[in-house]
This record gives structure tokens, C-alpha cells and sequence, in this order.
């Protein structure tokens, strides 16, 4: 009777499991934070600002609403474009849009990251990685996953401060991609773009943005401050990137979401 029962409690998890698998093919997941005023930017950086302009039945008998906004290029969920740490790279409006849709693969560091807030991805890590799920391919979206997600918008977990201005960059602790990870992603894969669930590329003790650098030269945009990567597969999805096209820009607001294959 024991054995019947426990491989009742088995099918059973196993069709539950296939349900949820069914459901979840095809599924759209926002990978954007609001924009409000509790999002994140940089230390030195001016918050998020919405202004109601209009907003009730006017003088014709019509209800009517608009508002204006005014708020940093880099904060939230944004794109860091090339041009953001090299001279003459692709500005926000001349990033190929090749770049910023294709496949999803997601390196998950959780653990790592747990035991170390400024944990550093390695080139080890990504070779890992494809070992386990085989080899990140050209053209795609690469999103780094440190579990950072889980305290946004709380500025102290999330950034290591809940201070304003220079003094506070001091103060910003949490993962990043290493340079020499950068350096080998850029020798040995063509990938579109990178990701990440913090609020930086480069982790917060870095100096020199040096991972920056290195993808900026190589025309690389970064995404940053994603959000819901905890629910993406390794891979088997699509990301589409697309940000405020800001002629010139460094950087741009950005509504990105993962299409989960069907």
C-alpha cells in the first residue's frame, strides 16, 4: 500500500508539473520595473518625477488625463548603450535592434552572490554555465542572475546604502560581472547584449567600470536593474529590449520582457 501511495503522490506531481509547463509555454513575463517614485538610481543621480498636468472631466464634459515626467537616463530598469564608456560608440538611437532581441540564456550566480554581496561572475561561472546547458549562443541576450531582485526597491539592500551623493558611492556593495569575464565573453562569444538584477553591470566596489569598458569598445548594450529573472529558465526564451529612443543618448528607459518558448 506504501508503494501504491507513493507512486499516486508521484504521477501526481508529475501531471502538476506538466500542467504548469503547458501554462508557462508562450508566456510573456515583464522583466521592466514601474517607473515611480520609489525607483532606484545611482546615488548621484536625480530620481524619478511625474508631474500630473491634467487630470479630471474638463470644461467640455470629457474626462482627460496627461501628465510630463523628467527623471535620469540611467535608473530603473534602463539600457547602459555603448557610447555610456566609449568615445564614438552607438549612441541609445544607433544600437542595432539586432542587439537587443534574441535569445535569452541565464547564468545563475543566487548562491555565490548569497554568501558574498559583492560577488564578482566569472569567466569560470560561464563556462560552467554552458557545461550545464550548453553553448550561449550568437546573438543572444545574456542575463545575469544574483537573486538581487528579490530587495528592489529597498535602496539599503539593494544598493548597500540609503544615502544620496558622492559620499554614498563609497558605500554601494552588491555583484557584477568581472572584467576578465567581460574580456572573455567578448573574445570567445557574440552575444547581442548582457543583463543583470543589480544596479550596475560592473559590481558596486568597482572603481573603473572596467566590465563597462570592455563591452562598451566591443559595441555591447547593458540592461540593468531587470527584474523577475528568478522566473526565467536557463534558457529555451526570447528577450525583446526595447528602450526610449533618445537620439544621443547614453542610456534610456527600458521595457524589456522575456517570451518563454512555445
Amino acid at each position: 500500500m506504501t508503494t501504491i501511495r507513493a507512486s499516486s503522490v508521484l504521477l501526481a506531481a508529475l501531471v502538476a508539473g506538466s500542467d504548469l509547463a503547458a501554462q508557462t509555454r508562450g508566456a510573456i513575463i515583464d522583466l521592466t520595473y514601474p517607473f515611480s517614485a520609489e525607483t532606484v538610481y545611482w546615488p548621484t543621480a536625480d530620481g524619478f518625477r511625474l508631474k500630473v498636468e491634467a487630470a479630471g472631466v474638463n470644461e467640455k464634459g470629457f474626462y482627460y488625463s496627461a501628465n510630463s515626467f523628467c527623471a535620469a537616463e540611467h535608473g530603473g530598469t534602463h539600457l547602459d548603450a555603448p557610447i555610456h564608456f566609449a568615445q564614438g560608440a552607438p549612441p541609445v538611437d544607433r544600437v542595432p535592434l539586432e542587439r537587443l532581441i534574441g535569445p535569452g540564456v541565464v547564468v545563475d550566480v543566487r548562491e555565490r552572490a548569497a554568501r558574498d554581496r559583492d560577488y564578482l561572475v566569472s569567466a569560470e561561472d560561464l563556462i560552467a554555465h554552458e557545461r550545464a546547458h550548453g553553448p550561449i549562443p550568437e546573438g543572444a541576450i545574456l542575463l545575469l542572475r544574483t537573486g538581487w531582485g528579490k530587495v528592489y526597491p529597498d535602496r539599503r539592500r539593494y544598493l548597500g546604502t540609503d544615502r544620496r551623493g558622492a559620499e554614498a558611492i563609497a558605500e554601494l556593495h552588491f555583484p557584477g560581472l568581472a572584467p576578465a569575464a567581460a574580456e572573455w565573453l567578448v573574445r570567445n562569444r557574440k552575444i547581442g547584449s548582457i543583463g543583470i538584477d543589480t544596479a550596475s553591470i560592473d559590481r558596486g566596489q568597482s572603481q573603473r567600470f572596467e566590465s563597462h569598458q570592455i563591452l562598451a569598445k566591443a559595441g555591447i548594450p547593458g540592461l540593468e536593474n531587470l527584474a523577475r529573472l528568478d522566473e526565467l529558465p536557463a534558457k529555451g526564451f526570447e528577450v525583446v529590449a526595447l528602450p526610449m529612443k533618445i537620439a544621443g543618448g547614453s542610456g534610456a528607459p527600458l521595457r524589456v520582457i522575456a517570451r518563454l518558448a512555445r
